[in-house]
């Protein structure tokens, strides 16, 4: 009495396999060493390499080193394309963890000084990292209308468990009322590479100025500072959740 197979023979196996989702494949690979061995061929995988990752799959063609096989190819791939989609985790660090501080002065003397907790601070309705400062005319210095002005703006974890220095420059200033002062300086990147990468930000600074009638000689004071993140690649402030990420890895330390 003959025994039938059930075994479908592997030329059907490869034809019904040209047919498969990528994902369908890799199950199908982990059935058995023989399925695996017929499931991981370059020949069922470049053309999915080609579609999915033409920059991958060409590399074999200029690049004169070992290159590992489509399916391993295509995993890469994968995985590297699913990190790029992949949600940041949200920032250990609140706003209401931190406090801003602000100093701008010229040679001769102090202009003004802040310090803004995190939990006064009005977020913008866009949700971006701009705040405004509202500076009390009666604490800010009479300036003339050109100086040359120094600026600190700092950021403390509360507790002072952690400082960063957001700006720390120097510039002349056109002071007249109605007029406003604009500052950046860019920010290291974050990590291990942050003295030599760029990291595409910058702080951002502005001074508004006013005037009163009693004052004379052509002096000015300074009425708000807005501070702020800006990204260099579309000169846009960042995001709230982004600016506080940012600061995070400078404030907390990676063991915590």
């Amino acid at each position: 009495m003959s025994i039938i197979s059930l075994t479908p023979p592997w030329e059907v196996l490869v034809l019904v396999a040209q047919h498969l989702e990528p994902k369908t494949l890799a199950l199908a690979s982990c059935v058995c060493k023989s399925w695996s061995i017929s499931m991981s061929s370059d020949y069922l995988w470049k053309p999915i390499c080609n579609t999915n990752f033409p920059s991958l799959s060409n590399l074999s063609v200029h690049v004169d080193v070992h290159v590992p096989s489509y399916h391993r190819l295509y995993a890469i791939g994968h995985t590297a394309a699913k990190r790029r989609v992949q949600t940041p985790c949200k920032p250990r660090v609140a706003l209401n963890n931190l406090i801003f501080t602000i100093n701008i002065h010229t040679k001769s003397s102090n202009i003004v000084t802040l310090a803004k907790p995190g939990e006064e601070l009005i977020i913008d309705p866009n949700g971006v990292f701009k705040f405004d400062f509202k500076v009390n005319y009666e604490r800010s210095t009479m300036v003339e209308t050109l100086e040359d002005v120094k600026i600190t703006w700092n950021v403390i974890l509360s507790g002072w468990k952690g400082v960063f220095t957001m700006m720390d420059c120097e510039g002349k200033v056109s002071f007249s009322p109605g007029a406003e002062g604009w500052f950046s300086d860019e920010l290291p990147s974050p990590g291990c590479c942050s003295s030599a990468v760029a990291s595409g930000i910058v702080s951002d600074l502005k001074l508004g100025f006013c005037s009163r009638r009693e004052s004379g000689g052509g002096k000015v004071k300074v009425d708000k500072v807005s501070v702020g993140i800006l990204s260099i690649v579309n000169w846009r402030y960042v995001s709230v959740v982004d600016g506080l990420r940012y600061l995070q890895h400078f404030l907390v330390p990676c063991d915590v």
